[in-house]
């Protein structure tokens, strides 16, 4: 192979901004799907945040982890975060291209006990085994008990947390089950990008494993 002669910039995270590491990051790991978390606290207010760093882990027991970052504005922990560390419960809610702009809205930061599911016109549904209700205009939602928190970092902002659950319940629109699979296309999940950027699932190639 000939030597072709590509130009890359190497940077060191030590001697970056938490901020510049963030975006990064942020560039770099994508499309991410999206956590949309319902929690409830202990007196029962209910919440609801969307985590763009999620992913599963494994399937036996099926065990999903989504990230909560310390808070940027203050350092303390997200409503989310300490609801989950006294209740030992939430729900995670696919997001589709239907309610993009729903989750949108509750990025913001309200006052602990503000409901985002009022703010964003969505409907708490019954879950069937934990107590925080699950967005009902969401295609797919996970009921998750919680499994453990790993903290990472010092602690400060730019701080994080692993938060692994055990998935109890999947609730899944009966359009979408088919044949004991989820149909992607009717899905139609939507991934997060840096910034203020989304993208669809639609132009989907497969490649065959080798054997």
């Amino acid at each position: 192979m000939s030597e072709v002669n590509i130009p890359f910039i190497t940077i060191d995270p030590t001697q970056n901004s938490n901020q510049d590491n963030y975006k990064l990051l942020i560039g770099s790991v994508l499309p991410r799907p999206i956590a949309f978390v319902s929690t409830q606290s202990v007196d029962g207010a209910l919440n609801l945040a969307p985590f763009s760093f999620f992913t599963a882990v494994c399937s036996e027991p099926p065990t999903i982890l989504f990230c909560p970052m310390v808070r940027g504005s203050d350092g303390g922990k997200k409503d989310t975060l300490r609801n989950i560390e006294s209740t030992g419960e939430f729900v995670v809610n696919i997001v589709s291209e239907d309610i993009v702009a729903q989750m949108n809205a509750t990025a913001g930061e309200f006052p602990f006990g503000v409901s985002e599911f009022e703010q964003a016109g969505l409907t708490p549904a019954p879950s069937e085994v934990v107590q925080p209700p699950r967005v009902l205009e969401s295609p797919v939602s996970l009921e998750c008990q919680l499994q453990q928190i790993i903290p990472v970092g010092p602690g400060g902002v730019g701080s994080g947390n692993l938060v692994l659950g055990t998935v109890v319940r999947f609730h899944v629109r009966q359009d979408l089950y088919q044949g004991g699979r989820i149909d992607t296309a009717l899905l139609k999940p939507v991934a997060r990008l840096a910034g203020s950027a989304y993208c669809p699932v639609r132009d989907v190639f497969e490649v065959a494993r080798p054997s």
